[in-house]
């Protein structure tokens, strides 16, 4: 059987939109609304991601945050497992900090 720290994954979403007018400012503004919407938290102003218990709902995702896309600018998406995310450092006005329980689970 295959460790379920394989088999969990993380779907990154990052983007770069443009914002030079109000259209495109309420565009990009929505876009991060869906994907509080379908449940992503934001890592970064243009980074967000969320849980997914296994590749088929990382899909489904990825299709629903493809739907809410604005037509211009770029977006990426990331699916990562459970366990590269353990490894994850994080850098705070110099303050390197890593996760202090390595199950990700007990976040929610």
């Amino acid at each position: 059987m295959t460790d379920s720290g394989y088999r969990l994954l993380w779907l990154q979403v990052f983007f770069d939109l443009p914002v030079k007018s109000k259209v495109q400012r309420k565009e990009a503004s929505d876009f991060r609304n869906a994907l509080l919407d379908l449940g992503f938290s934001m890592a970064q102003f243009s980074v967000y991601w969320r849980y997914c218990s296994d590749r088929d709902q990382a899909e489904t995702m990825m299709k629903k945050v493809e739907l809410s896309m604005p037509e211009e600018g770029v977006v990426q998406m990331l699916v990562f497992t459970d366990k590269q995310y353990e490894n994850i450092r994080t850098i705070n006005n110099g303050i390197k900090k890593r996760l202090k329980n390595k199950d990700q689970l007990m976040l929610f």
